[in-house]
């Protein structure tokens, strides 16, 4: 692997979000995705020992990313859904921008797939509330249902929405469905709509 261009900069106080940052540049430059403490330390220019006051492993590590992973989805799906006129359009725009962002950054996928929050019990679909991108799901899910629809009935449509993004994704990237743009968004969009399928 080509060492990375630069070195990390970081404020006094802020080492931890500069070995974020080192960590997400490693995931995507590296092949599989694996980095290792050390590593993170040696790019951001600081000893292990430093690393280790704000992560004594590598999973504390991983799950730090993961979470910085989730917020970037979140952005990006915010930022899909806004560019739409109608909440229904904006709410297939989010599943959408989730299979895009997977697809262009599948090392950081992988590692969210492996941090993503276990439901306990009386979650149906743990990611709903403890996720940004989770809880912006419940909320389009609630702004399109009818009024006063009940929680099993969101919650059955959370599931077939994550069910549809998170399998698309996992499909893709496993190459058993072409990496295609227009595709992926005819799949997400037409979904439910079989009338509609190949129009």
């Amino acid at each position: 692997m080509e060492k990375l261009a630069t070195k990390q900069s970081y404020h006094h106080g802020d080492l931890r979000s500069a070995l974020i940052e080192t960590g997400l540049s490693l995931l995507e430059a590296k092949a599989g995705g694996d980095i290792s403490l050390r590593e993170v330390a040696r790019e951001t220019g600081v000893s292990a020992t430093a690393v280790y006051r704000h992560f004594p492993d590598k999973d504390a590590l991983l799950r730090a990313l993961a979470e910085a992973g989730f917020d970037k989805l979140f952005d990006e799906q915010k930022a899909a859904a806004a560019r739409k006129a109608s909440r229904e359009k904006a709410f297939r725009a989010t599943g959408q921008a989730y299979v895009h962002f997977a697809v262009a950054n599948p090392a950081l996928f992988g590692v969210m797939t492996s941090y993503m929050p276990k439901a306990h019990d009386g979650e149906a679909l743990a990611i709903v509330a403890d996720a940004p991108a989770g809880a912006l799901l419940r909320e389009n899910i609630a702004s399109l249902l009818p009024e006063g629809a009940s929680k099993r009935t969101q919650d059955i449509v959370a599931i077939q929405a994550m069910a549809l993004v998170h399998g698309l994704a996992q499909l893709v990237l496993s190459g058993q469905i072409p990496n295609d743009p227009d595709l992926i968004n005819a799949a997400v969009d037409q979904f439910g709509n079989w009338n509609r399928a190949g129009d």
